[in-house]
This record gives C-alpha cells, sequence and structure tokens, in this order.
C-alpha cells in the first residue's frame, strides 16, 4: 500500500478501514451538470453500429441503450471525411473536412438533429466527437486560411506523428481560435448537442479551453466536456473529465502479471498486483483538482481497433475490472458492441460487420446491472464534492481488493479477485459489515465468499 493509506491504517484504530483521500488538491472550477454525475456514458461509432452505418439506422436502437442504463451519447466524428491522403477506402473519422457539416454516408443534419430529440426525449444527453488539433487535408480552411495552420522549416503544413491524413492548427492565430469556437458554437445552436468529446485535447493549448469553455456555456448552460487526455491542467477550467489512461494501462498491468495478456505475446509490464491501485488514486487525488472526472474504461474505439479487445488485454479478468470501472471514483464508459461481449476488433478505416444485438445475453444483463447500481446509489457519484468516500479493507492476498464506497447510510462494498489463483478471504484488519447489504447481481443477502477465485467479483450494496 502506498504511504498515505498506511499513515491512515497506522494512525487508526485496528478495527477501521483504511480511508483513501479523494480530494487532496484545490478545487476545479468548473460546475459540472448535476445530470453527469451518477451518468454512463457509451460511445457509438455510427460507421459500424448498424448494416446501414446511418443516423436513422441507430435510432431504431434508443430504446435499447435507454433500457441499458445509458445517460451519454458520444458520437464519433460525424463529420464529412476528407478525401486527399484519405487512409483505407472511408478513411478516419478524424481527417475532418467540413467542422459544420454531416458526413453524407450517415445522413443529414436533419438526420442527426432527429437523433438529439429522440434522445433527449428519452432522457439522455448527447455529445458528439470533436477533432480540435488537426483538419483533413482539403478541408475549406486550407486553401482560404493557410496561416491558420502549423508549417514545418520548409514552410509545409503537416500532421502530427503517422498522421498523414491530417494537418495540424495553429492556435498562435487568434483568427483560427475564433473560428474554431464559432464552429463548436454552431453544434450547440443547430442541433441541441449537450456537450463534446475533444481528441487529442492535450495538443491544444490550455488557455484556449479555458476561455472557450466560457463562451459555450452562455450558449449551453449544462454543458458537459470531455477531454482526451490526462492532462491535470486542462480540468482546472475547460473539462468535466478526463480519460483515466493511467488506471487503463495499470488494469492491463495487472491482468499480464496474471498471464492474461494475450493480444502481444512480445509485450513487457511492470509487474502488478490489486495494491497498485491504491497508489494510483492516491497520485490522483494529489494531481488532479478535486472533483474533477476521470472517465474509467476497459475498452473504447481506439483501444478496440489499436491495441486489443478487453478480453485479448484482460482475459478472464475483463469483468471484474468493469466492476472497477463502475465503483472506483470516476464516470464509466461503454462503447459500440461491449454489451454484447463482443470479442472482434473493428475495421478503422472500412466498413466492417455491426455487432449481433440481438438475442441479447448475459453481457447486456451484466452491464444493466452496474448502471443500475451507478444511478441507485448516490455514493457512486463522479466528483470527490459528492462521491462517497473510499474505505480499504486490507487482505492477506495481494491480489485481493476490497474497498467500499460509502456517503451517509448509502454504502456499496466491492470484493474481487484479480488474481491467477483461488485467494482466502482473509482481512488483517477491519472487515465491511455486511449484514445489511443486498448482493447486486443476485439479489441475496450480502455477504463475500471465503474464497474469491480468479476474476470472481461480488457487489453489496444497500436496498
Amino acid at each position: 500500500m502506498t504511504a498515505a493509506v498506511l499513515g491512515c491504517l497506522s494512525a487508526s484504530a485496528k478495527d477501521q478501514p483504511a480511508a483513501i483521500d479523494l480530494s487532496q488538491a484545490p478545487a476545479t472550477q468548473v460546475k459540472h451538470p448535476e445530470w453527469s454525475r451518477n451518468a454512463v456514458i457509451y460511445e457509438v461509432n455510427t460507421r459500424q453500429y448498424t448494416p446501414e452505418g446511418t443516423f436513422k439506422a441507430f435510432d431504431k436502437h434508443l430504446p435499447r441503450l435507454k433500457e441499458l442504463g445509458v445517460d451519454i451519447l458520444w458520437f464519433m466524428p460525424i463529420h464529412p471525411i476528407s478525401e486527399v491522403g484519405r487512409k483505407g477506402t472511408l478513411g478516419s473519422y478524424y481527417a475532418v473536412k467540413d467542422f459544420k457539416a454531416v458526413n453524407p454516408a450517415f445522413g443529414t443534419l436533419d438526420d442527426f438533429k432527429e437523433t438529439v430529440r429522440k434522445a433527449h426525449d428519452l432522457g439522455m444527453k448527447v455529445i458528439i466527437d470533436w477533432v480540435p488539433n488537426h483538419s483533413g487535408r482539403d478541408n475549406v480552411w486550407v486553401a482560404e486560411h493557410p496561416d491558420w495552420y502549423a508549417h514545418n522549416d520548409k514552410g509545409e503544413m503537416y500532421g502530427d506523428a503517422d498522421w498523414t491524413d491530417v494537418y495540424k492548427l495553429n492556435y498562435n492565430n487568434p483568427e483560427l481560435r475564433k473560428a474554431m469556437t464559432d464552429a463548436l458554437k454552431f453544434w450547440l445552436t443547430e442541433a441541441g448537442i449537450d456537450g463534446f468529446r475533444c481528441d487529442v485535447a492535450m495538443m491544444v493549448p490550455t488557455d484556449y479551453w479555458n476561455e472557450t469553455r466560457t463562451q459555450l456555456e452562455a450558449v449551453q448552460p449544462q454543458l458537459f466536456m470531455l477531454a482526451e487526455a490526462s492532462k491535470p491542467k486542462l480540468n482546472a477550467a475547460g473539462f468535466d473529465m478526463s480519460y483515466n489512461w493511467p488506471m487503463k494501462d495499470l488494469y492491463s498491468q495487472i491482468a499480464a502479471t496474471q498471464g492474461q495478456y494475450t493480444f502481444r505475446p512480445d509485450a513487457k509490464f511492470p509487474v502488478k498486483n490489486a495494491l497498485a491501485i491504491d497508489s494510483m488514486l492516491n497520485d490522483q487525488s494529489a494531481k488532479w483538482p478535486s472533483d474533477s472526472y476521470l472517465m474509467n474504461m476497459i475498452t473504447n474505439h481506439d483501444l478496440n481497433s489499436w491495441e486489443g479487445t478487453e478480453f485479448e488485454r484482460l482475459g478472464n479478468l475483463s469483468q471484474a475490472f468493469a466492476v472497477l470501472s463502475w465503483t472506483l471514483p470516476g464516470m464509466p464508459l461503454m462503447y459500440t458492441g461491449q454489451e454484447t461481449g463482443m470479442n472482434r476488433a473493428f475495421e478503422f478505416f472500412e466498413k466492417d460487420k455491426a455487432p449481433e444485438w440481438e438475442p441479447r445475453n448475459t453481457y447486456f444483463d451484466f452491464y444493466k446491472t452496474l448502471n443500475t447500481i451507478k444511478h441507485k446509489h448516490p455514493a457512486l457519484a463522479a466528483g470527490s464534492a459528492r462521491g462517497g468516500k473510499m474505505l480499504r479493507y486490507a487482505t492477506k492476498s495481494p491480489d485481493l481488493y476490497v474497498f467500499e464506497r460509502q456517503l451517509g447510510n448509502d454504502r456499496v462494498v466491492v470484493a474481487l479477485n484479480l488474481g491467477k489463483a483461488d485467494a482466502p478471504v482473509s482481512f488483517t484488519g477491519a472487515k465491511p459489515d455486511t449484514a445489511s447489504l443486498t448482493d447486486i447481481f443476485t439479489g441475496k443477502a450480502g455477504a463475500i465468499p471465503a474464497t474469491l477465485t480468479p476474476g470472481q467479483y461480488v457487489v453489496l450494496a444497500t436496498e
């Protein structure tokens, strides 16, 4: 355990659990929408979601997603895709040809507006993927405003890394900043969306996000902003939530240590066990603005297509890590097909087969149950200002992770085995009181088994 947790143990009575301080840093200036506190976010890959790959076809799934317990729909980029330098047949969603238009393969602007309306009617929020760092190479801005782009020593526009289908934008140009903010406002006013997921947000100056959030909130007071980044400063005043990449990586490291990682047999990972989660939580609490959100995940579009499915990365621990993603501090993410247990990677630049949505299987029930507990229990609210405190119960096994989220009389107790062997549940100090709790998956009286098998999880909660 970390020094912070050990300090709690040594300073308190032996029969008290260790408390992890979730609010060590100064608070974020961002005022989160109230609806976001106990929300579940779901990433929609429109191209691959249905055989048609259109908004109208996707609309038929809205009632199912509502039943699943989805609160926020995040649509991967819906804009036209550039043709110059296009990768594959259909190109990358992230090579935007026009920031104020819709990809005709998906439908029309009116079609998307209807999708937003239907989602709102069902009580769901909608955010769209935004690509602020670069544009496609045939974006109208390239010819009309070349000074809005970065240039290399040869005076040429360029893309970062191996992004040969895009050109990097220049945020030193105030006119580019104005145009980008104007395009963001367009979607708030014209389509009535609720916010944005911002691609590689850490590659855009932080001051731009801080200034722009204020302007966007004047249009949409209940704005929600998600940064594809793990940069604490972004959450100080610009974003509600960022990616929890460090925790995602730790999941893979623990799984690899237990022999569960199979995506790349030659991959090397540091040796980690369940206790490293404590270190991660303490480190994040010290660095991130308190009450900011981190997005927990076992998959997303990048992981699925480029880093392996959750089953290839996490093996028989995948559902245990999903349970952690729903019950640790933060907001859980679901990706297209996750609720079916889909164990294949989507093609990124081509049309691929849609997931098998029906008949529903045990994965749908599993995630529906997790979404229900997320909604039902205030202790699981995102943000340290509203979520329950985090209590840890130490055991003799380094592979067991047992903790509680507690807020007033609301309690959620979680016990998992993240190892590769059966582990007796032997506490070295305080034990969670489970007498008044119920197992959320079985409906039976709450109890932690004497032994947990590899990947086994138990979630107990107040009624």
